[in-house]
């Protein structure tokens, strides 16, 4: 598919109850593509049980009425077919994918255990154990450590500010009753999408899509009243301190975009042209000129609600005073700068062309259509992205980074040996607002 070809959306099926089912069929691979999504997510949380959506969704798995969790994964196994679950701050997912032939069981099977779950306490206690376990092992990344210490502190007060997995005493501290008071709220027909991709007529995706929706009790879609997180002024460094560390991590964000925003668009061409690309400023001059860090990156991330802009090194401890110094000038030159006509023209070509590999899956454009929808994002967000990216001219782009891009307000996550580098960063960084050095356990 070229980028400039028109493509029709998925088709639309209003299901009973509020439900909703979106198709996207291709006869590529004989295989279908099932997503089980709600409206609502790890955001919904309680206080001090983080990490209960994810948790009761998996709960799914491990017991439904005549199943045990053994008797669960055989099925699925037998049946070709494999079964996970995403859960974000906004939304869950059950993403399922089976053989075509095996389609019919493979559904039976998944409406018996949306339909029919026990939540079974021994099964239960055995999940948060190994949801803990998981926990405490990616305290071995130093690039989760930090990812998550960018999130609780940037978003601090705020439901983007937790960890959709939970944390150690909060996972512990999730019983029976809060497993099925998720359940009854939330998977019921009106917060229920069904999406499915792959080798399936319309007339079957509507059948298969009212099996499942069928199984589910009567209940309306959540409210999300998550509010627009407001960013902290002044720069702020936070140094994750862990021991014996040759390397650091280095996470620098401040506030980014929102999906819909006017200048939406213009902002994601003129970051691409910053750091969104291996010959982009920041990987020429972090990387390629003076070889601190083997990548070099800035991303925004899209939700319902107004997302952070980050900025991504990995020095040598050695070199990661110099390396926060130089993406701090890089980033306050790019928005006091700009980008030029000629680096917009590149890289919206570039845009252009790498959609392609956004949308050459059914699975893909599935997903696409999924977040329009989950997220709220404006209807043409994905499908009209390319006529967009085209639009940008340097003075759009240059207006949007002035507006969303605030090298003043900004956090800086640094994950090292505190001894070794706390001192160098802080003289690194003018006009320090607030430091502070935390344990890179802590959660």
């Amino acid at each position: 598919m070229s980028a400039s070809a028109k493509r029709e959306a998925p088709a639309r099926f209003d299901l009973d109850g509020g439900a909703l089912a979106l198709l996207e069929a291709s006869q590529a691979l004989p295989l279908v593509s099932i997503v089980v999504s709600l409206r609502s997510g790890a955001g919904a949380d309680p206080d001090g049980r983080g990490g209960l959506a994810r948790i009761a969704t998996r709960m799914l798995r491990r017991g439904c009425e005549g199943l045990a969790a053994e008797q669960i994964d055989f099925r699925i196994d037998l049946l070709g077919a494999e079964m996970t679950v995403d859960t974000s701050t906004s939304t869950v997912a059950i993403h399922a994918q089976v053989i075509a032939r095996n389609l019919d069981p493979f559904v039976d099977l998944l409406a018996r255990l949306l339909g029919t779950p026990t939540f079974p306490e021994d099964e239960l206690e055995r999940l948060k154990r190994e949801t803990v376990a998981e926990i405490v092992e990616a305290r071995d990344s130093d690039r989760v450590v930090a990812q998550k210490a960018l999130q609780r502190t940037f978003f601090e007060g705020h439901p983007y500010g937790r960890n959709p997995g939970g944390t150690t005493r909060s996972v512990e501290a999730i019983a029976r009753a809060d497993v099925l008071a998720f359940y009854r709220r939330h998977v019921v027909k009106g917060n229920a999408v069904i999406g499915l991709s792959g080798a399936i007529s319309p007339e079957r995706a509507v059948e298969v899509a009212r099996r499942l929706v069928a199984v589910l009790p009567a209940g309306g879609a959540t409210t999300d009243a998550t509010p627009e997180p407001a960013a902290r002024p002044g720069r702020r460094l936070l140094v994750v301190d862990k021991p014996e560390r040759t390397q650091t991590q280095i996470l620098v964000a401040t506030m980014g975009t929102s999906p819909h925003d006017e200048d939406h668009a213009p902002l994601i061409v003129g970051n691409a042209v910053f750091g969104g690309t291996f010959t982009s400023r920041l990987m020429r001059e972090v990387r390629s000129k003076r070889g601190w860090s083997y990548g070099a990156s800035a991303r925004v991330s899209i939700d319902r609600r107004r997302q952070a802009w980050v900025m991504w090194t990995f020095p040598a401890a050695t070199d990661a005073a110099p390396c926060l110094r130089l993406t701090l000038d890089l980033m306050r030159t790019w928005v006091d700068g700009g980008v030029t006509p000629r680096e917009v023209s590149f890289i919206s070509r570039y845009l252009v062309r790498s959609h392609a590999f956004e949308i050459d899956t059914a699975q893909k454009r599935l997903h696409q259509a999924l977040d329009v929808e989950l997220l709220g994002l404006p209807a043409d967000y994905h499908s009209g992205w390319v006529d967009q990216v085209r639009a940008v001219t340097s003075e759009s782009a240059n207006a949007a980074i002035k507006r969303r891009i605030h090298p003043d307000d900004v956090l800086a996550v640094v994950v090292g040996t505190a001894s070794s580098i706390l001192d160098p960063l802080r003289a690194a960084v003018d006009d320090l607002a607030d430091v502070q050095v935390v344990p890179f356990d802590v959660e």
